[in-house]
């Protein structure tokens, strides 16, 4: 085996990493034609489950992904991808990563332990 097995699931999930922190920034799926894509361009494509489409990581925002090196799981169905996050954020929210909530005992359940980089208001403009 030298990839991953889209045999065994259409969609298989996908870790981001900073190469440089070693921060964990997202999880999202890649498919088949996603994973290839990542491999032609060295820019981090995924495959969007609510948009039913690919997803090219940054067309909207800016925030891309290059990619530093992929890794495959024991399984060959989970992927790895450590990448030099472009302009600060990898989550839609805002946040460098998407893990920018810690469960505790408050109110609500959860403690935001990330900074905001942006305001997604500014930066995903609906027509």
């Amino acid at each position: 085996m030298t990839g991953p097995d889209f045999s065994k699931a259409e969609l298989l999930p996908v870790i981001a990493q900073d190469e440089a922190t070693g921060d964990v920034l997202m999880l999202a799926y890649m498919n088949e034609e996603a994973y290839q894509e990542t491999l032609k361009t060295g820019r981090v494509c995924y495959f969007s489950r609510s948009r039913n489409k690919l997803w090219r990581k940054g067309e909207e925002s800016g925030n891309v992904q290059e990619v530093r090196g992929i890794y495959v799981d024991c399984d060959a169905d989970t992927l790895l991808v450590k990448v030099n996050q472009i302009g600060g954020a990898a989550c839609h929210e805002g946040y460098r990563s998407c893990f920018f909530r810690k469960v505790d005992e408050s109110d609500d359940g959860f403690e935001t332990v990330g900074e905001r980089v942006f305001d997604p208001k500014d930066v995903y403009k609906k027509n």
